[in-house]
């Protein structure tokens, strides 16, 4: 196992699971790009830092990306990292991250690195902006830069091995933005208990009825104002799930890798918003798949990848 997979491993099981399915150097960029953005993240999500500081050290960030392959892939980040966050990881191994990057092939770094650049560029946009999304378009457009460019990240990956991909292009890059947005808005019923202790309610205010304070939600998570808005987060996540659904039907059935490495985290996100329905305990604790459901989902996605029919009846099913 090589360093870079190492990486990959300590910072995310979930994520382990599915890159492993991709073939020759996909695996490689896929790799590199997850943990080029998991760097990005630190910065956006840093707890201790002030915005200006994030803001500052993601520009900095951005800056050394372009500078690859043509200087040095040193990266000047703070000297403490010494909390025990998986995206901290990430940052303590800059540098190696850097230098795998800049060793994959020309076209994979130029796809991966204009995508990340753009979205790590997105994400220091929010932090100046603050946690402030007055409409679904606002949260539709934070996700956009943190998930939706990952969609198209990948499609431009795929793409690059794959003549009916690219035949597609136009269409599934479409798709893969709403994969990346029902991906996120799972992140965020995810996050429901713990965003706001940062600061961050991901929450549109045209979602919460003009006479309810957001910040009352979480005292009576059981309201039927808090039931409501949960409901609604839930119907956006299947409106984009079924649109990720699409993107994978759109995968030739002979990359087998490919599509699994798509239908893992489609298929963990579609169980837990089946979980959060009109459950007020989103609101008080993360809600996460037992290890026993990820066994199970991995298992049947490994056997039934390359059949259409399945991944229509069992992500149409859930997500209806």
């Amino acid at each position: 196992m090589n360093r870079i997979t190492e990486l990959v491993e300590r910072t995310s099981r979930t994520f382990a699971l599915g890159i492993r399915q991709l073939p020759g150097s996909l695996e490689r960029s896929v790799s590199v790009a997850y943990l080029l953005l998991r760097v990005s993240d630190y910065f956006e999500d840093n707890a201790r830092m002030e915005p200006d500081e994030k803001v500052r050290y993601l520009a900095a960030w951005a800056d050394t990306l372009r500078s690859v392959p043509d200087a040095e892939p040193r990266f000047a980040g703070p000297s403490d990292f010494d909390d025990s966050t998986p995206d901290a990881e990430a940052a303590r191994n800059a540098d190696l991250i850097l230098e795998a990057f800049r060793d994959l092939a020309a076209a994979e770094r130029d796809i991966v690195g204009r995508h990340v650049v753009d979205s790590t560029e997105g994400m220091a946009r929010w932090v100046r902006t603050g946690p402030a999304f007055e409409t679904e378009a606002d949260l539709d457009d934070y996700m956009f830069e943190v998930a939706g460019r990952v969609g198209l990240l990948l499609t431009d990956l795929f793409a690059l091995r794959s003549e009916p991909v690219k035949h597609r292009h136009k269409e599934m890059s479409k798709l893969a933005v709403e994969f990346g947005l029902g991906l996120q808005t799972v992140n965020v019923i995810r996050g429901l208990s713990s965003d706001p202790a940062r600061g961050w309610i991901f929450l549109p205010r045209e979602f919460v009825p003009d006479d309810i304070h957001p910040a009352s939600l979480w005292s009576a998570p059981g309201s039927p104002s808090a039931l409501a808005l949960l409901d609604r987060l839930v119907t956006k996540a299947r409106r984009h799930l079924v649109a990720a659904r699409n993107y994978v039907l759109c995968i030739p059935r002979r990359e087998y890798g490919v599509r699994v490495f798509c239908l893992l985290p489609l298929l963990f996100a579609v169980r837990t918003v089946k979980h959060s329905r009109s459950n007020p305990t989103v609101y008080t604790s993360e809600l996460k798949l037992t290890r026993e459901e990820v066994r199970r989902i991995t298992r049947r996605t490994r056997l039934f990848a390359a059949s259409n029919t399945w991944i229509r009846a069992t992500v149409g099913t859930q997500t209806a």
